[in-house]
């Protein structure tokens, strides 16, 4: 059969196993677009309205799915905007796939117009950056392309697609389906030596993180530490990755980290990474282990070998897939039991905030929110001070979920809450975004209200860039400047776009306001008033945003 390079594309995608592709048209692929006409129900286009958020979607999906998720953007400013969602996948560890058009191949090397030189340009910034310049090496590339996404240290692939290449006809195969990849096992003798490493701890503690985990496996490994009776703390945005309710549960590693987890991590004698790529804010800035030799011995399990040694060097690493790794550790007991209560108690008492002096109290917030949310919700925020709340002050139950940048990236939350309710329509998801990170990614409500994906939205209202202002007020006193900020009526712009919205101005108010947004059958924005207005003058932003850290700031 003679098909498009467009649609041997597409094809080949779905055979891959995707069903949903997140985008922004552009002339450059038409063929692909044409291709897609014909898979409604299988391989669906979610028009999106910009590519920044078509990558934030994206990559949330590969984050909450393991599977790539799909972006398709045109060449030059398109996915230049969409440079925002790749970062993003390759600092979370997220399988996804963008596919961009480029200029024909008679034209490469001239600056044609909105050309660019894609594996040059994303080389460092995705894990892997090619393009196809013939259709018969659609399937090849697509293939490798994918298991690239999803095998090692996950992350983003991006590929570019000539023109006059999705145009050519071809009578090359699709592919079947994707190649089975087995998870790499610890080595018997691997997993020997760090249990007998364990059992002569006297105060080990577990790190987890990152995306490539099963149910099955986070129950692995959390049978383990219960067993062992081992604390477990998560890395930086990755809570979910194990069930906050656990007695063995102490806490993340992460920005704001408290000082329970500073201390856990300064004076364990045996960390158990498993999953970890060592960011900087897990790390508390490569300060709490000695780089590159720690004084805690270390052994770090990850299903990539350039991740192990890349920071730290481990007594014992181990190149294994982290649910093959949980499925098979065998509980070891020592002489630690005070250790983990000690680890619990000061998680829960890091869950215990002072009432904030703005008219919408967040901690009140959170108290409702962890009292009412199903238990599958899955939460999502993009950067900033607000994100405390859902980072700090919530308990991810082991069907719960959490899309949170590790890149740190403004306008995250929103795209990721859509892509969530388009992967999970009957499941409540609620998007935490200050007011500045709301306005970077707001559009989005229109391809939440076109794909019938609305999220509940939790507008966190001050008027300022909260967390560069915290920033001046501590270094520049007096000298505040560029950080306050004129909101439109986010109500009425909501409303706009078919969102239920309410302005939330008194703690006492939220309770019902939220039950109207569950029962809302178009989505629902709250705009909540957490202005520092009334704070007197010796009360700053700082001392505000400090207050909320307290408890778990010691």
């Amino acid at each position: 059969m003679t098909r498009t390079g467009g649609a041997l594309v597409v094809d080949c995608l779905m055979a891959l196993g995707a069903t949903k592709a997140f985008g922004i048209p552009g002339e450059s692929y038409l063929a692909v677009l044409d291709a897609l006409h014909d898979t409604q129900g299988r391989l669906d286009f979610v028009l999106c309205r910009h590519e920044g958020g078509a990558a934030f979607m994206a990559s949330a999906w590969g984050k909450l799915t393991g599977k790539p998720g799909i972006c398709l953007v045109t060449r030059g400013p398109g996915v230049t905007n969409a440079a925002i969602g790749i970062h993003t996948a390759m600092q979370d560890s997220a399988p996804m796939l963008v596919l961009v058009g480029q200029v024909g191949t008679d034209m490469i090397g001239r600056e044609a117009f909105q050309e660019i030189d894609y594996p040059a340009v994303f080389g460092s910034m995705a894990k892997w950056a090619v393009q196809i310049d013939r259709a018969d090496r659609i399937p090849e590339i697509l293939a490798r392309a994918w298991k690239t996404a999803v095998t090692g240290r996950p992350g983003p692939v991006v590929i570019a697609l000539p023109e006059d290449m999705l145009t050519s006809q071809t009578d090359t195969p699709p592919l079947t389906g994707p190649a089975e990849i087995a998870e790499p096992a610890p080595l018997p003798a691997a997993l020997d030596k760090a249990l007998t490493m364990l059992a002569g701890a006297r105060r080990p503690l577990i790190l987890t993180g990152g995306c490539t985990w099963t149910a099955q496996g986070k129950a692995a490994l959390q049978r383990f530490a219960e067993a062992s009776d081992i604390p477990v703390l998560a890395a930086f945005r990755f809570q979910d990755c194990v069930d906050n309710t656990s007695p063995v549960y102490a806490g993340e590693a992460g920005v704001g980290m408290p000082t329970h987890v500073r201390r856990l991590i300064a004076e364990c004698d045996l960390l158990l990474a498993v999953n970890v790529r060592f960011g900087e804010m897990t790390t508390d800035a490569y300060t709490l282990l000695r780089v590159p030799q720690p004084e805690q011995v270390l052994i770090h399990v990850h299903a990539s070998d350039a991740e192990i040694g890349k920071i730290y060097q481990p007594q014992l690493g181990i190149q294994a897939g982290p649910n093959a790794f949980a499925d098979a550790l065998r509980p070891v007991t020592g002489p630690w039991a005070d250790w983990r209560r000690a680890a619990r108690a000061g998680f829960l008492a890091s869950m215990q905030a002072p009432a904030q002096p703005s008219p919408v109290d967040m901690v009140a917030v959170m108290d409702h929110l962890r009292a009412t949310l199903p238990e599958d919700a899955i939460l999502t925020n993009g950067a900033g001070n607000f994100a405390v709340w859902p980072n700090k002050f919530f308990a991810f139950g082991p069907k719960a979920r959490l899309l949170a940048p590790q890149s740190g990236a403004m306008g995250y939350g929103l795209p990721a809450a859509i892509a969530a309710k388009v992967a999970h329509p009957r499941r409540t998801v609620v998007c935490f975004a200050g007011d500045g990170d709301f306005q970077m990614t707001c559009a989005e409500l229109a391809t939440a209200a076109q794909a019938g994906a609305q999220p509940i939205v939790l507008v966190l209202n001050n008027g300022i860039y909260g967390t560069i202002r915290a920033h001046q007020e501590r270094n520049y006193p007096a000298r505040v400047s560029g950080t306050t900020m004129q909101n439109p009526d986010f109500v009425m712009l909501a409303r706009a776009y078919g969102f239920h919205a309410e302005r939330v101005g008194a703690t006492g108010d939220f309770a019902a306001a939220f039950g109207r947004a569950m029962q809302s059958r178009t989505g629902a924005l709250l705009d909540l008033d957490i202005s520092p207005e009334a704070l007197t003058p010796r009360q700053t932003l700082t001392q505000m945003r400090e207050a909320a850290l307290s408890r778990h700031e010691g």
